[in-house]
C-alpha cells in the first residue's frame, strides 16, 4: 500500500507541473502578448507566485477529495486515483501538444469520476457533488465573458469620458498596470489549479488509511506549490501562443481588462472552495473584452475548435480512466 501511495504523490505531481507549463501559460500570455512583460521574466514571475497562491488556501483540495465520492467507503481508493491520474496527464500532454488550451480542471475531475465508475460503481459517485463541480465549471467561463464585456466597456468609456485620447501614453499605462494584474493572476491560478492535485493526494491519503479527513497536510501543499512553481517555469509556449495570437490581437487595455476580469472570477470561485477551469475563464475573459473592441477580429474559428474540446474533455477523461483502470486493475477486483 505504501508503494501505492507513494506512486500517486508522484503522479499527483507530475500532474501538477504539467499543469504548471499548460495552464499558466494562459495566465500570462496577455502580458507577453502586449509586451507589459518579457517572456522568460513573465515566466519566473508566474512561477514564484503560483507558488504563493497555492499554499494560502486549501478549500478547493477539500471540495476535489471529498465531493466526487467518499474516499473512506471506497474499496479499492488508491487503485482509483491512480487511473484517475494517469488518464489526466495523458489527456493533459496530448493537448499540449497539439497547442490547445483545454482544462487540466475538467480533465481531472472526469478522470477521477470516471476511475470511480470503473473501480466502484455509479452507486460510489456523488452525484450531487459531481454535478455541482460541473455546473461550476460550465458557468464560470460564461460569467467571465460576460463580466469581461462590461469591464471592458466601462474601460473604454471611462478613457473617452478622460479626453486622454492618446495611444501611445495610455499603451504604457496599461502595460504598467499589467505588471500587476499579471501576477494577481498568477497567484489566483496557484490558489485554484494546484489545490486540485492536493485533493488528490488526500483523496488517497484517507483511502489508504494513512489519515481520517480531508485536512491537507504541509508537506502536501508545499510539493504541490513547488511542482505547480517548477512547472510554470518551463513556460509553455504553445498554449501562449494560441492564447495571444490565435484567439485575436491582444491591446493592452483589453489585456488589463482580461486580467483582472479572470482574477476576480477565479478569487471568487476560490473563496466559496468551488474548483474552476482557469484555462476557460481566462480565455473567455479574453473573447469577452476583445468583442467589445472590435468583434470582427475575434478569431470565432478558433474559439469554436476550443470550445469543442472543452466540450469532450470531461467525457473523453471519463472514458480514459475507465478504460486505465479496466486495464490495469480490473481483473484485481
Amino acid at each position: 500500500m505504501f508503494t501505492l501511495i507513494v506512486m500517486i504523490v508522484i503522479l499527483a505531481l507530475v500532474f501538477d507541473f504539467i499543469n504548471g507549463f499548460h495552464d499558466t501559460a494562459n495566465a500570462i500570455a496577455t502580458s507577453i502578448s502586449t509586451r507589459a512583460l518579457k517572456p522568460r521574466f513573465a515566466v519566473l514571475y508566474a512561477a514564484v507566485l503560483n507558488f504563493l497562491g497555492a499554499i494560502v488556501s486549501s478549500e478547493v483540495a477539500k471540495t476535489v477529495g471529498g465531493k466526487i465520492a467518499n474516499p473512506a467507503n471506497i474499496d479499492g481508493g488508491v487503485e482509483i486515483v491512480i487511473a484517475a491520474l494517469v488518464a489526466a496527464i495523458a489527456w493533459n500532454l496530448i493537448t499540449w501538444y497539439y497547442g490547445i488550451p483545454s482544462s487540466s480542471s475538467h480533465t481531472l475531475i472526469g478522470s477521477l469520476a470516471g476511475a470511480v465508475l470503473a473501480g466502484a460503481g455509479a452507486g460510489a459517485l456523488n452525484w450531487e457533488g459531481f454535478t455541482q463541480i460541473i455546473a461550476v465549471l460550465i458557468l464560470s467561463p460564461i460569467v467571465a465573458f460576460l463580466v469581461g464585456a462590461v469591464v471592458m466597456f466601462l474601460l473604454k468609456h471611462a478613457i473617452l469620458l478622460t479626453g486622454n485620447r492618446s495611444r501611445s501614453k495610455l499603451s504604457r499605462l496599461f502595460r504598467s498596470l499589467q505588471v500587476v494584474s499579471a501576477g494577481w493572476l498568477a497567484f489566483s491560478h496557484g490558489g485554484n489549479d494546484a489545490q486540485k492535485a492536493m485533493g488528490i493526494i488526500v483523496f488517497a491519503l484517507v483511502a489508504g488509511n494513512y489519515q481520517t479527513d480531508l485536512t491537507v497536510p504541509l508537506w502536501v501543499k508545499l510539493s504541490a506549490a513547488l511542482a505547480m512553481g517548477l512547472g510554470t517555469s518551463v513556460g509553455g509556449w504553445r498554449i501562449i501562443n494560441t492564447v495571444s495570437k490565435k484567439i485575436m490581437k491582444i491591446e493592452p487595455a483589453n489585456g488589463l481588462a482580461s486580467d483582472l476580469t479572470s482574477s476576480l472570477v477565479i478569487q471568487t470561485s476560490t473563496a466559496f472552495g468551488q474548483p474552476l477551469s482557469t484555462t476557460h475563464v481566462i480565455t473567455s475573459a479574453i473573447i469577452g473584452t476583445g468583442s467589445v473592441i472590435r468583434f470582427k477580429e475575434v478569431k470565432w474559428g478558433t474559439v469554436g475548435r476550443m470550445v469543442v474540446t472543452w466540450m469532450i474533455t470531461i467525457p473523453i477523461s471519463m472514458a480514459i480512466a475507465f478504460a486505465v483502470y479496466k486495464a490495469v486493475f480490473g481483473w484485481l477486483f
